[in-house]
């Protein structure tokens, strides 16, 4: 039995499907990815709109392209929280500055908890 790591692409998929669900768990590859894919598109936006328009419209196109992933990236976040175990409230860590970040990378950087849990069934789970 192990857990089977989805892809990029699959990741992405995932994120959008479950826009604002914030039951059920997700792994650790899922979450990553589609962090990557955020991460990605955020920098594409800011180059490509700041080179062609430039000033004002760049941070109006960057803060309209964060608003939207807000939500999806939310609820990720807790589906990954729930996955380790932990209630998605751990996410108000967030809230403190700098040591508050660091602890949610730690929490979502810890393996899955390999069997259900009272948040769900083990995602991506393979025998």
């Amino acid at each position: 039995m192990y857990q089977y790591q989805v892809s990029f692409g699959e990741a992405i998929q995932r994120a959008f499907n479950n826009y604002c669900c914030f039951t059920g768990r997700a792994s650790r590859s899922e979450y990553w990815w589609f962090c990557l894919f955020v991460g990605l598109v955020s920098w594409a936006l800011s180059l490509l709109v700041g080179s062609i328009i430039g000033g004002t419209a760049a941070q109006v196109v960057t803060y309209l392209w964060s608003l939207a992933m807000f939500l999806p990236s939310l609820g990720l976040l807790i589906r990954r929280l729930h996955d380790t175990g932990r209630s998605g409230w751990n996410a108000c860590w967030s809230f403190l500055p700098v040591i508050g970040t660091i602890i949610l990378i730690v929490y979502c950087c810890q393996d899955s908890q390999m069997s259900d849990n009272q948040y769900g069934p083990v995602p991506n789970l393979r025998y």
